[in-house]
Order: C-alpha cells, then sequence, then structure tokens
C-alpha cells in the first residue's frame, strides 16, 4: 500500500523542501521504496537541494501534457525518485494544477511513499497537496507566527479528512519562543520531531547533499532519521559511537 505524505506549512522558509529530501534518504534506506514529488508548482526548490534541476523534463511538463508520467520520474544517485518540478517562469504557462491529482493515481502501488514537497501559503497550489495527499506532516518552526501558520493548515487539513501525523519542529535551539508543549497546546497535535539548529544543513545545501549523507552525526541527521524509523514503525537506536565513527570514515 503506497503512503501519500504532504510536508506542508502555510509560511514559506521553514524546511519543507529539507525535510522531504533527507526523509526520502533515510526511508530508502530503511529499504522502502520512495518518490519525492516538488509540488511547489510556483517556487520549486526540490530539483535543486538534490542537483536534479537541469532535467529534460518536469513535472510541469506532464501538467501541461506535454510528457509521460514516466518521462518526469528521475532516480537520484541516493536510491529514491525524485519529480523535480521546472525553474523558468515561463514552466508556469499552460499548466493544469488539477492533473497532479492523476499523476499522484497512477504511482500508487508502484512505490511505498510518496513524498509530496507541498507549496507555502494556502492558495489553490498548496491545498491541491493536502487534497491529493492522505497523511500530513505539519511542518513549523518554533514561534508564533510559524506555528499559527500551522495550525491554519490543520484546520484545512481536518475540512478535508485527512490523518493529521503530527508537527513536526524544525531550527530548534535554546532561544526558542515556544516549546513543544507549548506548540501541542496550539495544535492540539503531538510534536513527533524536533530537529535542532544545525549550521550541516546550510552546508549540506550548498553541496546539493542530504544533510543525512553528508553528515550522519551530526544533530539534524540524527533527529531526522528519528523520525524516519517512526514513520515506518521501527525502533531508532541511536549510538553515538556508531555514527561517530561512520562520520570518520566518511571524512
Amino acid at each position: 500500500m503506497t503512503r501519500v505524505i504532504a510536508v506542508a506549512s502555510a509560511k514559506g522558509g521553514v524546511g519543507k523542501t529539507t525535510l522531504v529530501s533527507n526523509l526520502s534518504h533515510v526511508l530508502t534506506e530503511l529499504g522502502k521504496d520512495v518518490t519525492a514529488i516538488d509540488a511547489n508548482l510556483t517556487t520549486p526548490h526540490l530539483g535543486l537541494h538534490l542537483g536534479l534541476h537541469m532535467v529534460p523534463k518536469s513535472l510541469h511538463d506532464f501538467l501541461r501534457g506535454d510528457a509521460k508520467a514516466n518521462e518526469v520520474v528521475y532516480y537520484h544517485p541516493y536510491g529514491f525518485k525524485v519529480v523535480p518540478a521546472g525553474l523558468s517562469v515561463n514552466d508556469l504557462v499552460g499548466v493544469d494544477a488539477d492533473r497532479l491529482h492523476s499523476f499522484t493515481l497512477k504511482l500508487l502501488g508502484k512505490t511505498d511513499f510518496i513524498l509530496l514537497d507541498s507549496a507555502p501559503s494556502l492558495g489553490k497550489e498548496a491545498t491541491l497537496s493536502l487534497k491529493v495527499a492522505d497523511e500530513i506532516l505539519l511542518l513549523t518552526n518554533p514561534n508564533l507566527p510559524s506555528v499559527l501558520d500551522a495550525l491554519k493548515v490543520a484546520k484545512v487539513a481536518e475540512k478535508l479528512d485527512k490523518v493529521i501525523l503530527g508537527a513536526v519542529v524544525n531550527r530548534v535551539n535554546k532561544k526558542d519562543e515556544l516549546s513543544a508543549a507549548e506548540i501541542e497546546d496550539f495544535l492540539k497535535y503531538p510534536v513527533i520531531a524536533k530537529i535542532p539548529e544545525d549550521m550541516n544543513v546550510q552546508k549540506s545545501l550548498a553541496a546539493r547533499s542530504a544533510v543525512v549523507d553528508y553528515n550522519p552525526a551530526s544533530p539534524a541527521s540524527v533527529e531526522m532519521r528519528r523520525l524516519a524509523h517512526y514513520l515506518v514503525g521501527k525502533e531508532f537506536r541511536y549510538n553515538q559511537g556508531l555514527w561517530n565513527r561512520l562520520l570518520g570514515r566518511f571524512r
């Protein structure tokens, strides 16, 4: 059975693309077949993050009717599949965004996980990802504006009868405006992951790499791995010595 999960937030810049790319990598390591889709049609970044931004055909080509579904799916060296969106403003011309649903339907039964990198805001484009998905991961930063935007997403998802898996709090540090308990009080959903502020994330983005590969023992990498294990129902056992040895070999 294919699980279709949208990583969603009404606020931009909270880290949706970073989370999707890293979860895709770790879920693949856990033996799952994963397809990551850049559903942010206006300002897509997933292809950039993963070094797949110069592809012959993108999701936009399918949405215009200029490509078949299999022509816009690319295998990443990490082992998962990526459906990048086009980066040009011209790619938006003639696009039928509603075809995203039919595209996703073509993947059902052919992959274990479909991860949607949703658009920010609650416009038609972002809401479409919520409609296509069966499950929602609410992504937020630990500040009031971000949490309130995540709450709006939760309300829309509830009206669509979607399963909300919980909240992922990104860029957690000691100077946070809100604690996990306060965020749970606002959202009425559990915080299932707290990803710490980590300079390795920015370094990995510059290297066009997932942070879980760039620095497997970094704080953000460890928490993303914990979240991936949670999604597949596996216990996560973190052995700091083991991860440090792996990191040493990588370096």
